[in-house]
């Protein structure tokens, strides 16, 4: 797109993103080309959980038990907001 001479707000509405990371692009394309845009692949988000926890997670999977994040507050499932 920018070499056909976009310009980063008229990519960041096309492509629904930030102007600002419509302009780190632009910036990265005028230093090194398409080059610059190509993806590097997926980030490194390894796991926060201890051992044990990751086993007693694994376990309440495999045993098809619902594991929440957060301590269970009502007695039925939850349903979702109703605006």
């Amino acid at each position: 797109m920018f070499e056909r001479g976009a310009r980063p707000p008229g990519v960041a509405r096309r492509l629904r993103v930030s102007r600002k990371s419509a302009y780190a692009w632009h910036a990265a394309w005028r230093e090194g080309g398409s080059a610059a845009l190509a993806s590097k692949g997926p980030g490194d988000f390894s796991c926060r959980l201890g051992d044990a926890r990751a086993e007693r997670l694994q376990a309440g999977l495999e045993a098809g038990r619902r594991c929440t994040a957060g301590r269970r507050i009502g007695a039925g499932p939850w349903r979702g907001s109703r605006s």
